[in-house]
């Protein structure tokens, strides 16, 4: 699967490369996460061999989405050496998502 799902456990060795991450914040019951999904697994399949993608269940790590101050979701956070480069709030499309990403992929 070309989309990590990330937990307490894994999560900041998963941020920690060389390569950037892009971490989607969501949670199941969101609509526009749900939405969301498909376009990034789309990209993630596509550009995996130029950055990593990876998931936070809000509801499940609540430790990791306090940490980062996500109020809202989706939110979507690129780290590039355990450090947040890009935050957006809200669902993307694929040609938004690829806009957004142009730096990495």
């Amino acid at each position: 699967m070309s989309v990590q799902e990330l937990k307490s456990d894994n999560f900041e060795a998963s941020i920690s490369g060389d390569k950037a991450i892009l971490v989607d914040f969501f949670a199941e019951w969101c609509g526009p996460c749900k939405m969301q999904t498909p376009v990034l697994h789309k990209i993630a399949d596509q550009h995996s061999d130029k950055m990593n993608f990876g998931a936070v269940n809000v509801d499940e790590a609540e430790d990791i989405a306090a940490k980062y101050g996500v109020q809202s979701i989706p939110t979507l956070i690129v780290f590039k050496g355990g450090e947040v480069v890009k935050r957006a709030e809200g669902m993307k499309n694929e040609s938004q998502l690829k806009e957004w990403l142009k730096d990495y992929l």
